[in-house]
């Protein structure tokens, strides 16, 4: 999963290039947790308060120096502990090995014929970091009297990775010490290599991560060193923040949800050599079988003996690959890139759009995505792009009547126009707001290819132009199908083409779904905003998002602050969390 190297661990606080008192550190912890936790910049300021957050993050990591220590060896000495461990535990071993690929990293390399959905690998739960077993361990204490770590499972798993890591007893030693010693999200970007991100789609979540990073950080820093139930943690001595950005980008990268052992809800897990596999195009071929308690992978095409076992992590896009995966997926077919619309509610037609997409299910103000392929737009976006051009006597047409209910049904259909006007008006907004999306970016297509050509590029700016070049491209594309779409409606209407007529019982709005929407949903994508979920105005809370995709869905959404929930922790941003920072 993106870069694999060696592994940081707790060894000793000797190598230190100075000596900081506790008072000093706990004052610039401080001031990073003001910092984190004022009010959102406004518009286009959040490139500056990225660069202040990091200057203060700096200083505290300048200071911090030599506190953490590495792993004495390399990553790949303790791959074989891994598989013995993993045996002892009842896990099947006897169809790989872990090896190097190369760029892609280590991953499993089959040591027989695997034939095409044949069961070759299981993960017994007792192998398992999960949530519960952060709660039966040193961690425990701690966890039953905060708040923030019950409402945020990632941020307990990533503290319960620390502690067993500084543990040289724990039963997952093996584990721990075949995890990267650092990795590739923007988490661990030099800045000039996030400014590659700069008027990107995707540069906002970058920062966002950043911060969210710093503020936990700096909440769980104070906790750990004035908390009475902290007292006996293994970090108290240690807990730099190069520890706490290793943790969560292991879980980042690797977590997913499993279900409880009673079947009876969910719960995030950290699944060791499984999480060896590298990504592929296809299907989600792992799942959880409650009865034998395990996880199992069945094989996703047929592989000979030596050639790489490959997974599919889900139906994500490239920019959710580099933020949470730390990679670049070339030719992803699921490659997309976000858009937020909404009905003016100053607009005299608000009431009447409003209510027509309510009917749809469709929020007034939502965030969408425009695709790689065609159609560049799924049928939820083409419903709402419809309701959003109709004139006043096309929203009386699907509000009043008998059948005004069923004409509701086809908004999502493209066999079904409104109108050839309202075809043709929003084709036409698609181009033009896709067009004036591509005046945002700093440099042209051509411009990041000739970049892209320099053999002296870092990793992390190439993957970053990399993103860059594949968000524009996508748009030019969703440009050039509403050119091609609004001048095949302008024909359609200068001909006085009749409108087609529908079969009632033939109708249905979502007619582009996804095939996934076909699979059970046990488990979605952790941080991705579903298509045509209403906009949330507030921060994300959580930062611990990607993993790979288990039990044939993806992984599940963070705690997340909306709105509506009621009050909202000032600190952390969760509903209905009050922290100790919050109440004395």
């Amino acid at each position: 999963m993106g870069k694999k190297s060696r592994v940081k661990t707790q060894k000793s606080g000797s190598g230190a290039s100075a000596v900081v008192s506790p008072k000093e550190m706990m004052n610039l912890v401080s001031e990073l947790l003001q910092k984190c936790s004022s009010a959102a910049p406004s518009a286009g300021k959040e490139w500056e308060e990225y660069i202040q957050i990091r200057a203060l993050v700096e200083k505290i990591r300048k200071k911090q120096k030599g506190m953490s220590v590495v792993f004495e060896g390399s990553r790949e000495d303790y791959f074989s502990d891994l598989m013995c461990w993993a045996q002892y535990s009842g896990a099947s071993c006897d169809s790989f090995t872990v090896a190097n690929f190369g760029k892609e990293g280590y991953g499993l390399r089959a040591t027989r014929e695997i034939k095409a959905e044949e069961l070759f690998l299981w993960i017994p739960r007792k192998m398992l970091m999960t949530v519960e077993s952060a709660q039966n361990s040193v961690l425990g204490p701690l966890y039953s009297q905060d708040r923030i770590l019950q409402a945020m499972g990632n941020v307990t798993l990533a503290l319960h990775l620390l502690c067993e890591r500084a543990i040289p007893s724990s039963p997952w030693q093996p584990y721990i010490r075949t995890l990267p010693q650092d990795y590739d999200t923007p988490l661990y970007y030099q800045q000039d290599e996030v400014r590659h991100l700069l008027g990107t789609q995707a540069v906002q979540d970058v920062l966002s991560q950043y911060k969210n990073t710093a503020r936990q950080y700096a909440y769980f820093y104070k906790l750990i060193q004035t908390h009475p139930a902290a007292s006996k943690l293994p970090l108290k001595d240690s807990f730099t923040f190069d520890d706490y950005r290793w943790a969560v980008s292991s879980v980042m990268t690797r977590q997913n949800q499993i279900p409880t052992e009673d079947g009876s809800r969910v719960t995030l897990a950290l699944i060791p050599l499984w999480d060896m596999c590298n990504h592929t195009s296809g299907l989600i071929t792992t799942g959880y079988n409650l009865e034998d308690d395990r996880c199992e992978c069945v094989a996703l095409q047929d592989y000979k003996e030596n050639e790489q076992i490959y997974i599919f992590y889900g139906t994500r896009s490239n920019a959710e690959f580099v933020i949470h995966n730390g990679f670049f997926f070339q030719d992803n077919a699921h490659d997309r890139v976000k858009i937020k619309l909404g009905i003016s509610k100053s607009e005299r037609l608000y009431a009447m759009k409003a209510e027509v997409l309510a009917r749809a299910g469709i929020p007034a103000s939502s965030i969408f995505a425009l695709h790689c392929n065609e159609p560049p737009i799924s049928a939820q976006l083409l419903a709402f792009l419809r309701v959003f051009c109709m004139t006043e006597e096309e929203l009386k047409d699907y509000l009043l009547g008998e059948r005004a209910i069923n004409k509701i049904f086809t908004l999502g259909n493209s066999e079904f126009p409104v109108s050839w006007e309202n075809e043709i008006k929003l084709w036409t907004f698609l181009e033009t707001r896709a067009a004036l999306l591509l005046k945002t970016y700093k440099t042209t297509s051509e411009e990041d290819r000739s970049m892209l050509e320099k053999p002296d590029l870092s990793l992390h700016s190439r993957v970053a132009i990399q993103l860059r070049l594949a968000e524009k491209q996508i748009l030019e594309k969703a440009s050039a199908s509403g050119r091609a779409k609004r001048l095949h409606f302008q024909k359609k209407l200068e001909e006085g083409a009749p409108l087609p007529r529908y079969e009632e019982s033939d109708i249905a709005l979502l007619e582009n779904a996804d095939s996934d929407a076909k699979l059970p949903i046990i488990l979605r994508k952790l941080e991705e905003v579903e298509e045509g979920q209403e906009i949330q105005v507030d921060e994300h809370s959580g930062l611990l998002n990607g993993g790979k995709a288990v039990y044939g869905t993806d992984i599940s959404p963070p705690v997340e602050a909306n709105e509506d929930s009621g009050p909202v922790c000032p600190l952390l941003n969760l509903p209905d969390v009050k922290c100790c920072q919050c109440v004395p």
